[in-house]
């Protein structure tokens, strides 16, 4: 009853924050950081499903992994709930000694939480389990393939082709955050592994647990006490504010300590404010066009995507619209990853796209269903897009929506053309590559199966990548991938993001990395 009366009354305070952009100005508390973003793209919580920006931006503060990516240099693994780390000689298994470490609960972290965690997650099939099928695990055998040594050790085997290095970087992932077992297993509702429950409250041993979360309103992390690396403020309380112009006056007036996604020009005219920091965090976001190929015949046909690449203003978009917030960047692989093509083939050229679509016998003018969501910048690249590809006959018919609804019309087909990023899931090419060029049957939830691309043949040479031990072939068999998928593919990649954060100057020690799950507010003070 007390924990309750505590979440009323935080909500009630977040709830009085979020009276407006024109409420009085009222600075915030000092053991609280408050940031304002848009959090309409969350729909799980869950480890094992979430897997949109807000919620993946939350897990590095909720939950701990085995392992962990440096936050400098997320090439660089480290321990977290696992001491050390072993490798078989069989090329094919580790084994783990746990760390002593507390989840929220109280609970401590046992090899059971890890098998549990691990074992649900590539059961419950959700999005993100294809990065945990790379170990070969499906729900039929993982169970024989994570085991318990002895109460502190824990070890995993895998049948897949590929090495220790590699096992160790898909263990970086969200999805391989480890949840209390205990505490999920109370929450279970008709066999589904304590999802429901896990959707909207958490069960890590992170630096922070959720107190408190409503959809599109605000969700509210309070300390962990039982965190063995103790947080320096109580309570962080991440509101939806869907407008970017109310973002910039909430952190103007202080009534916010950090606002995300801000527009080119509202960021230019922060820069010289008094008591605002502005910072671009490099980003791995690479963003791209996804065409549904079984919408019609037209999306379907490789003509239309070769012509639809030279009706794209990249520099445009990059340079005048964005204004360096983002690059031009035309390849699956992000700068900052090895192997990842820096060319760009492709310029703003409608007259070769008419004269593609004409060879091909595709007639114009004809109209394109374009959902997207219903924040910037998107809203202005697809106006700009909207503007060039009607240069070449094609009209686009621009949906906004709720980000969580977007995505929801992608994964079940239900669209046309949207625009989409992609952020690694770890620090291995394989991460982007698995997204992109594997989709053999449509069995593995990958952006290649939302377009109904179906690729055995390139699925088969990625498959060939990841088991590549020499790192200058692989890097190789990377960039020819890379370059198979930028010329001729349903993707149309266009930029690669750097984040623009804004930042009380009250504000010390805010950490991001590169990748979006690099997101840490456990060391931030006021």
């Amino acid at each position: 009853m007390l924990l309750q009366s505590w979440r009323g009354a935080l909500l009630g305070a977040v709830f009085s924050l979020a009276l407006g952009p024109l409420a009085a100005h009222a600075e915030t508390p000092n053991d609280t950081l408050v940031v304002a973003q848009s959090i309409d793209d969350a729909t799980s919580f869950d480890p094992a499903e979430g897997f949109e920006l807000t919620t993946v931006q939350s897990f590095n503060n909720l939950y701990q992994r085995l392992v962990q990516s440096n936050r400098d240099d997320g090439t660089k693994i480290e321990p977290a709930l696992a001491a050390s780390w072993k490798a078989g000689s069989d090329g094919k298994s580790l084994t783990f000694a746990l760390a002593d470490a507390k989840f929220a609960s109280g609970n401590p972290v046992r090899p059971e939480d890890v098998i549990f965690s691990l074992t649900r997650a590539v059961k419950l099939n959700k999005s993100p389990a294809f990065i945990l099928n790379e170990l070969g695990w499906k729900a039929d055998n993982v169970d024989s393939a994570v085991t318990k040594a002895d109460d502190k050790h824990v070890k995993l085997t895998w049948s897949a082709d590929v090495g220790a290095g590699f096992a160790l970087s898909l263990l970086t992932a969200p999805i391989a955050s480890v949840v209390d077992e205990q505490t999920v297993s109370a929450n279970v509702k008709d066999n589904d592994f304590g999802n429901g429950w896990l959707k909207t409250n958490s069960a890590g041993s992170g630096a922070y647990s959720i107190a408190a979360y409503t959809p599109h309103e605000a969700l509210v992390l309070q300390a962990n006490a039982n965190s063995s690396d103790k947080p320096k403020l109580e309570n962080v309380i991440i509101r939806n504010v869907p407008d970017v112009g109310a973002r910039r006056l909430l952190v103007e007036q202080g009534d916010a300590d950090i606002a995300r996604g801000l527009s080119a020009d509202q960021i230019e005219a922060l820069k010289d404010k008094s008591g605002i920091k502005v910072l671009s965090v490099p980003s791995a976001r690479t963003d791209y066009i996804l065409l549904n190929t079984k919408a019609n015949p037209t999306l379907g046909n490789p003509a239309f995507w070769e012509a639809a690449r030279y009706l794209v203003d990249y520099d445009g978009i990059a340079k005048n619209l964005l204004r360096g917030q983002s690059s031009v960047h035309q390849s699956f692989l992000p700068v900052g990853f090895p192997g990842a093509l820096t060319d760009t083939p492709f310029k703003l050229d409608p007259e070769k796209a008419k004269k593609i679509l004409a060879d091909a016998g595709i007639k114009t003018p004809f109209k394109i269903e374009f959902i997207v969501f219903n924040d910037q910048p998107y809203l202005s690249i697809a106006q700009s897009l909207q503007s060039t590809f009607a240069e070449g006959g094609i009209s686009l018919d621009i949906q906004p929506g709720v980000a969580s609804d977007i995505y929801a019309r992608g994964r079940s087909g239900k669209f046309e053309m949207t625009l989409r990023y992609w952020i690694p899931d770890y620090f291995d090419p394989h991460s982007n590559a698995s997204a992109f060029a594997i989709n053999k049957d449509n069995s593995t939830n990958t952006a290649a199966k939302y377009a109904g691309w179906v690729i055995p043949e390139l699925t088969d040479e990625t498959l060939a990548a990841v088991k590549e031990q020499d790192p200058a072939k692989r890097i190789a068999l990377y960039q020819d991938l890379q370059k198979k998928v930028q010329t001729s593919s349903p993707f149309i990649f266009t930029l690669q993001g750097n984040d623009p954060v804004v930042l009380s100057d009250k504000v010390k020690n805010y950490a991001q990395g590169l990748n979006a799950d690099q997101v840490y507010y456990d060391k931030v003070e006021k």
